[in-house]
């Protein structure tokens, strides 16, 4: 375990110590104590000025309203890919098939960028290959707003979906066939085994997958977000979340105190929506709770 807690405390435990930035109106110095250590205390002044910005709502409501569709859209494919895939196949799925269904997730956001950008460009796919033969002006998919949501959604479904889908088969693999055999017994049909059977002994690991992706209802896909979209301003009204405005904020503004406020804002918000869900999924079961 020693690799695993070096790398959390590295990267997960010391930075943490970094949030009193939030609090503070940093004036760089001449190195690092003059720059965060000296700097002024100013309280909650970054999180009120954060919070009172028009782009405050824009960013807040993309990043949950998107990981809310990811997550419900994202758990109703997986179950149910992960359910076909068991019915049809009945066997433990081989490591090369499994490999093949998580190979999205070994390609980098820029990699897969570029094939968004290769399908919609001006002279991409969709428009010399598909709405060329229908007759129909091409789209500049890239200034309009309508079709973002949805290439999004896409994008990050397809993304997770391979290896979501080896997680729930993982753990309908551990349920007995005695189950099934004792159902087909009573004559059973297939549909009767799902619902009485495969889905009551699935809710576990959906809830506990739940509830670590509702833990993350605040922290939007970096890679997805600022890579996908190419960074077209037009497209901020429904691209930009907190991770890329935290992102630009350091790029382009260099405000670090904001970005700090941001960050902290979202972690905080992040760990009481796991709190909440898992008190009330303890509430109802005991077993079922995360912790």
């Amino acid at each position: 375990m020693l690799p695993g807690l070096i790398y959390l405390l590295i990267n997960n435990y010391i930075p943490m110590l970094g949030t009193v930035i939030a609090f503070k109106s940093v004036h760089y110095g001449k190195n690092f104590f003059d720059t965060y250590i000296s700097s002024p205390f100013v309280g909650l002044k970054n999180f009120e000025f954060f919070l009172n910005t028009d782009y405050a709502w824009v960013i807040t409501r993309n990043t949950v309203l998107y990981n809310l569709v990811f997550i419900m859209a994202g758990m109703a494919l997986a179950v149910t890919s992960a359910i076909c895939l068991n019915e049809i196949v009945h066997v433990k799925l081989s490591k090369t098939f499994q490999s093949f269904m998580i190979l999205p997730n070994f390609l980098s956001w820029v990699v897969i960028a570029g094939l968004v950008y290769a399908l919609l460009a001006n002279n991409g796919f969709v428009n010399k290959s598909i709405l060329a033969q229908f007759n129909r002006q091409p789209i500049d998919f890239y200034t309009q707003i309508k079709f973002w949501p949805y290439i999004l959604t896409f994008t990050q479904i397809w993304f997770n979906l391979g290896v979501n889908t080896v997680i729930f088969l993982a753990s309908l693999t551990g349920i007995s066939e005695e189950y099934y055999e004792a159902a087909m017994i009573d004559g059973a049909t297939r549909w009767q085994q799902i619902k009485g059977i495969t889905l009551p002994l699935l809710k576990p690991t959906v809830i506990i997958m739940l509830l670590v992706w509702l833990g993350g209802i605040f922290k939007a896909n970096f890679g997805l977000f600022y890579n996908v979209p190419r960074e077209s301003g037009v497209l901020f009204n429904v691209t930009n979340v907190l991770d890329t405005y935290v992102f630009r904020s350091l790029k382009i503004g260099g405000e670090i105190e904001m970005a700090a406020a941001a960050s902290f804002y979202q972690s905080v918000v992040g760990f009481v929506v796991v709190m909440i869900s898992n008190t009330v999924v303890k509430r109802f079961n005991q077993d079922n709770g995360l912790f």
